[in-house]
């Protein structure tokens, strides 16, 4: 470019785009998405492991593509934002927590447009946040950012300048719970009581990230599952019961218990509430098709249960609902897969939203199947 404006401020129909964090899973989620993007250009990626090699070396399902695959992977610097913003009008940042805020700060200085993977700007106060994640909250910037769920902040992204991705667990439990929360009209019930909520999770390994562990590599968990982070000790559970409340107008409670199981990817979430004196299963299937009009979410017919084979590579969400008439519990069932629609594929649908573009451009819909 001839002088520092971006695109962004142009108002160009394409942008170029930045991967801070591109030889991850979510990184590499956001490769593939982003070339398929009609107007999202890749001219800039970093990876601090592997700095100095192409992407085809990092990301190996690149290789051969014309302009992708020959890319290098670069070391990242936040003060460098300036020089970063002849080359991007977006970064997306797959950071650690703590190195999120010092990061981003400069970019949006710069006037880029950042997409945050981390949890470092979803949970608005800082004495929430801080004894879940053990260090100082970036509270101004945790302000400005934009909760990256376009079905709950539709109308806040548009425009948005910082978008905080949501955790794959939270909106597992979020896009199923959500319409059961909200009251249809002023003055009326939920369909379920705001306390007591149970959330069960399984997700698959690539959630871990590609770094190996004694508890993720295959001899470890190719023939079992486990609980891990239980009795509300998960770093999600404050930000679901943020989004939650926000939707209820009031405090709702929740027990997050999450499992890790034997695939690659994958999310399934089945949450148990208590149904109020009224509640079937087909109301609240009409109350989520009204809340989903818009946006990546199918709802599922009375005879089908979600899957996450089904959803694998995709953007959308399955949603499906029973309720359990003995035991006067509502069962509200969510799948998604973890690196697409829990993480990538989200953050780019939000900046769609942001941008004022369909809110599936450049998106995979359909799953890969079998």
């Amino acid at each position: 470019m001839a002088d520092s404006q971006s695109n962004l401020d142009r108002g160009t129909d394409r942008l170029r785009v930045g991967i801070v964090g591109a030889a991850g899973y979510t990184g590499a989620e956001l490769v593939r998405l982003i070339h398929g993007h009609p107007k999202l250009e890749l001219t800039y990626v970093a990876a601090r492991e592997r700095a100095g090699q192409t992407l085809a070396q990092a990301v190996p399902s690149t290789a051969g593509v014309p302009r992708l695959g020959d890319l290098v992977l670069e070391t990242f610097d936040p003060s460098d934002a300036g020089g970063l913003r002849q080359r991007c009008d977006v970064v997306f940042l797959g950071l650690p927590h703590e190195a999120s805020g010092p990061a981003a700060e400069p970019l949006l200085e710069a006037g880029l447009l950042v997409v945050d993977l981390s949890a470092a700007f979803r949970l608005k106060d800082a004495a929430t946040y801080e004894p879940w994640y053990g260090h100082r909250h970036a509270t101004a910037l945790a302000q400005r950012a934009v909760y990256g769920l376009p079905e709950l902040h539709r109308a806040e992204l548009r425009g948005a300048r910082l978008i905080a991705t949501p955790g794959c667990h939270v909106t597992s439990a979020l896009l199923p719970l959500a319409p059961l929360l909200r009251p249809r009209r002023p003055g009326d019930a939920s369909l379920v009581e705001h306390q007591g909520i149970i959330i069960d999770t399984k997700t698959g390994v690539s959630g871990a990230g590609r770094s190996p562990s004694a508890s993720t590599h295959f001899a470890e968990t190719a023939e079992g599952a486990r609980p891990y982070k239980v009795a509300r000790s998960h770093r999600h559970t404050p930000e679901i019961e943020q989004e939650l409340s926000i939707v209820a107008g009031g405090p709702v409670e929740v027990l997050l218990t999450p499992h890790l199981v034997p695939m690659t990817r994958g999310l399934l979430a089945t949450c148990y509430a208590r149904a109020r004196p009224g509640t079937t299963a087909e109301a609240c299937r009409e109350a989520a098709r009204e809340f989903y009009r818009e946006g990546l979410v199918t709802i599922l017919e009375a005879d089908r249960l979600p899957d996450t084979l089904f959803v694998r590579g995709s953007a959308r969400a399955h949603v499906a609902y029973a309720l359990d008439v003995r035991t006067g519990f509502l069962l509200a069932m969510c799948a998604i897969d973890n690196l697409a629609r829990g993480a990538s594929a989200e953050a780019i649908q939000a900046l769609n939203v942001a941008c004022n573009w369909p809110e599936a451009l450049g998106l995979p819909e359909v799953g890969l199947f079998p």
